[in-house]
């Protein structure tokens, strides 16, 4: 087969596949992004700056509501803009369309929230203080209420969850959507983790902005939680059989619509029992068990063998990319 141009070569397929292997292989290099701000810190400031001017203490339920929905709106619509205007550009030539894979690849977080991850089993092996302190970075309980098997937990969880919000559910949207879509997307789960809880501050606030994002993660969540359970029956450490039977019968349990999925898939996959009771700001909130029956006491070696779960899904997902992009090339 001989490609006459570089539209040709270079499918939606395989720009995704290139920025999912930039990021595995490179992540964030943090020289770069202490001289030039990361996308997701612009576009945090923004929503920081916007939510402070807009989310007053005076302002009524509804007031707050409309406010939050449109800064929502304006936020979410402005940044899938840039990502449409890029997107233009980025089309023209070989390079050009190889840096928008790199571009890409900024927005992804797959070696990232491995590396952060790893770091929490390595500082816990040290001493549970500097574990806490680990996790911490990671996750919003409070580190202080948890011990070894807490702290654990905590982090097999944020793998679980993070593996949808960083790596399944942007690479799902730059496919369907390309950059605009995945831009879009970033922002919807940005404005979500800054604005989108449920307090006295965000209840109506951010309202807007958790709804599209349970929206927009619904289907991605749930590719996660197969991918989890594909992984588990490759790996040694893990039970692919129990990850499937315990995603099926507890992932609709979950206090959240979508993190309940990847989150049981793990917890079958290792036999532990992840979620449960938590603690938050000095508010405890009462959470399904995923696998009850499973190990409670967790440690680093649970942490290390959910890795391997993670890089393995990653892996599988590189295959799935070149499987289709192959697939389109024999139709070419």
């Amino acid at each position: 087969m001989i490609l006459t141009s570089h539209s040709a070569f270079y499918t939606p397929t395989l720009i995704v596949l290139i920025a999912l292997i930039v990021d595995a292989l490179v992540g964030d290099p943090k020289r770069l992004y202490r001289i030039v701000p990361h996308p997701v810190v612009i576009l945090g400031n923004c929503i920081a700056r916007l939510e402070a001017n807009f989310n007053l203490p005076e302002n009524t339920n509804r007031c707050s509501f409309w406010l939050g929905a449109l800064v929502t709106v304006g936020i979410v619509g402005a940044v899938t803009f840039v990502g449409y205007v890029l997107a233009i550009f980025l089309n023209q030539s070989i390079v050009t369309m190889i840096l928008l894979a790199v571009l890409a690849s900024s927005l992804l977080a797959w070696r990232g929230l491995s590396s952060h991850v790893k770091a929490v089993a390595e500082c816990l092996d040290l001493n549970l203080e500097e574990g806490r302190k680990a996790v911490s970075h990671i996750v919003g309980r409070d580190p202080k209420t948890l011990d070894e098997s807490g702290v654990s937990r905590a982090a097999i969880e944020s793998l679980a969850e993070n593996f949808s919000d960083g790596t399944v559910a942007p690479l799902f949207w730059f496919t369907l959507l390309g950059l605009p879509g995945l831009c879009g997307y970033k922002a919807v789960n940005t404005l979500d983790s800054m604005i989108g809880h449920r307090n006295d501050r965000y209840e109506y606030f951010g309202k807007l902005a958790a709804r599209i994002d349970d929206v927009v993660n619904y289907i991605p969540a749930r590719i996660t939680g197969i991918f989890i359970v594909l992984s588990a029956f490759t790996v040694p450490a893990a039970n692919g059989r129990n990850a499937l039977r315990v995603m099926l019968e507890d992932g609709q349990h979950h206090r959240s619509v979508n993190a309940g999925w990847p989150e049981a898939a793990m917890a079958g996959a290792l036999d532990v029992a992840l979620a449960g009771p938590r603690q938050y700001a000095g508010e405890k909130i009462e959470d399904r068990w995923m696998n009850k029956n499973g190990e409670r006491s967790v440690g680093t070696q649970h942490i290390r063998n959910a890795l391997k779960i993670y890089r393995t899904a990653g892996v599988l997902i590189i295959l799935v990319l070149l499987a289709a992009t192959g697939g389109v090339y024999s139709l070419t």
